[in-house]
């Protein structure tokens, strides 16, 4: 179904190139072996299987074109997640094991978590410090759970020089000096709670010093034996924040706070379908005394962990010896929190949005809100036209604080452009040629709609694109909101819980729990369900209501799913 004219002639010439690469494979990969869509809208159907290729991704380079199939969701949800960070050119692959190298289009999405984050982080009170990477071993031993819970996957440091060696062949390489072993190891940081801790030691005297909030933007270690990019990496990237306070109650609404903040960043924001809730003793984290957190539900069913923020109480305090004086001058020790999101939300969003064509992001979150597209002309005079409005176009957008960028490869096909620019989930691109300059406007076209409108050019334009930006956010916090309900259910028995935990989308399920941590232990052994979270916001129990697992009478409503 053609949206135009001129777009279908265009996709058609952007796509004739890849009849060759196709073609080209074909010799030592039967194309019997691959799958092919529906050809792609506004392409005529008799090139569509060699031109689509799945849903194949056409890479622009300088000089080349690379063809990246994407799997679709349906037939390998892990492939299909992957695929799409390829196409989208979002990460590379690193020489050490379980690291990745964040591409421009990888890091800008992190950078625009910073600018959405940061300035609520500083409106709670939070200032930007910055702590050593390495951490004294003797340190993590100072808090006996917390040691537990990351002994395993902590990097540890012990020599701190390398030196020459000559080969048998007389080449050289370097080794490492065993003379330069450490007195004491170090850790490479796994989170930054004994650090600070040890420093706060010094900083906090009085009750005047309080309450003392800051906040860093790190990489942390934690050396993982499966990863998967942004979701689970032994090197990664998030903020983590530390308070402490004179009183229980103010530590914790701290924490409570903090957690608001994330749920309008990842729900409001993001437009991620989320619940927020507290962590079960099995599951908050090591050396807390409650975990607040947002469990985020993707396509496939599955839970992600999307940011926790912890009530530490004075475990902390007490094993660093961090104390005040209080108005009484009394020596008291002080109450903690500390609260981090990483660059998990970027997994997660792409779970959430993303299509069989390809990356979708919302506008807050993109890199390019808006991509403007030049179409060719052979008239010189008209050409140099569209380039002067799109150029003017774009000025008058970024002056507005849309981030956009102005593709002015002219010698490249349209129809590649378009299809690059759509793997990469820009939300909304504007084509701009010589029959819409003559008609006062610019063709626009969303990610999330098959549809394309025009937009007047002049005053108005940056109202208009405005809209059409809200519109893509509105569009996905629909779509994650009938993802919530579609996928979110009551269990009412044991039966009815299988079941659902071994479907192919298991979603959220909602359970009336009366368990202690050994039944909630024996679940996940039997059905490789957690328990997520008890949400926040809790509908009253039926009076004489029993939990469905255990049979014991139930004390909440509880979240369990297969997560990430």
């Amino acid at each position: 179904r053609p949206r135009s004219r001129r777009e279908s002639s265009c996709r058609l010439a952007g796509l004739l190139p890849h009849v060759a690469v196709v073609a080209a494979l074909a010799g030592a990969h039967s194309l019997a072996s691959w799958s092919f869509a529906p050809a792609p809208v506004g392409l005529p159907r008799a090139a569509s299987a060699q031109s689509s290729l799945r849903t194949g991704l056409t890479v622009m380079a300088a000089q080349k074109e690379v063809l990246v199939p994407i799997t679709p969701r349906s037939e390998d949800y892990s492939a299909w997640y992957m695929d799409v960070i390829e196409a989208a050119d979002l990460i590379d692959d690193s020489p050490v094991r379980g690291c990745k190298i964040l591409k421009p289009g990888g890091f800008a999405i992190w950078e625009s978590i910073q600018r959405l984050l940061d300035p609520r982080l500083k409106e709670i009170g939070a200032k930007s410090v910055y702590f050593p990477l390495l951490i004294p071993v003797s340190f993590l031993s100072k808090e006996a759970a917390h040691v537990e819970g990351f002994a395993k996957e902590c990097a540890v440091v012990t020599h701190y020089r390398l030196k020459n060696v000559e080969t048998e062949d007389g080449s050289a390489k370097v080794d490492i000096d065993p003379e330069s072993k450490l007195a004491e190891p170090y850790v490479i940081r796994p989170t930054s709670e004994t650090v600070i801790w040890s420093t706060f030691s010094k900083w906090i005297k009085s009750y005047r010093d309080l309450p003392l909030k800051v906040n860093q933007w790190v990489n942390v270690m934690r050396w993982e034996l499966r990863t998967r990019p942004f979701l689970r990496t032994s090197e990664f990237l998030w903020q983590e924040g530390h308070t402490a306070h004179a009183t229980s109650e103010e530590a914790d609404e701290q924490a409570r706070e903090v957690l608001k903040a994330y749920v309008e960043l990842a729900q409001d924001k993001l437009a991620l379908p989320l619940i927020p809730g507290r962590k079960s003793n099995n599951e908050r984290f090591a050396g807390a005394d409650e975990t607040y957190t947002i469990e985020v539900l993707v396509q496939d069913g599955l839970a992600i962990q999307g940011g926790t923020s912890h009530f530490l109480g004075q475990n902390f305090a007490k094993a660093f010896d961090v104390t005040y004086l209080n108005e009484k001058q009394k020596s008291e020790y002080v109450w903690a929190t500390s609260w981090g999101v990483s660059t998990r939300l970027i997994g997660a969003a792409i779970m959430a949005h993303s299509d069989d064509s390809g990356l979708v992001l919302p506008p807050a979150l993109a890199e390019y809100q808006v991509v403007i597209m030049p179409i060719a002309v052979k008239d010189p005079a008209k050409l140099a036209e569209v380039m002067e409005t799109a150029s003017e176009l774009k000025k008058q957008l970024q002056a507005a604080g849309i981030r956009v960028h102005l593709d002015d490869r002219i010698k490249i096909k349209p129809g590649g452009k378009f299809f690059e620019w759509e793997r990469k989930g820009v939300p909304l691109r504007l084509d701009l040629g010589a029959k819409d300059l003559e008609k006062g406007v610019v063709l626009a076209k969303s990610r999330t709609s098959e549809e394309k409108f025009t937009i007047p050019l002049g005053g108005g334009v940056v109202d208009g694109v405005q809209d059409a930006l809200a519109k893509v956010h509105e569009t996905l916090m629909e779509r994650s909101a009938a993802l919530k309900e579609r996928l979110t259910f009551q269990i009412s028995s044991r039966d009815d819980f299988d079941e659902r935990i071994r479907s192919r989308e298991p979603g959220f399920l909602m359970v009336p729990w009366g368990g202690d941590d050994d039944d909630e232990d024996r679940i996940k052994e039997e059905t490789g369900a957690t328990l997520r979270c008890y949400p926040l916001e809790q509908d009253p129990l039926p009076e004489g209501q029993i939990c469905p697992l255990t049979g014991k009478p139930a004390r909440s409503w509880a979240v369990f799913a297969r997560a990430y």
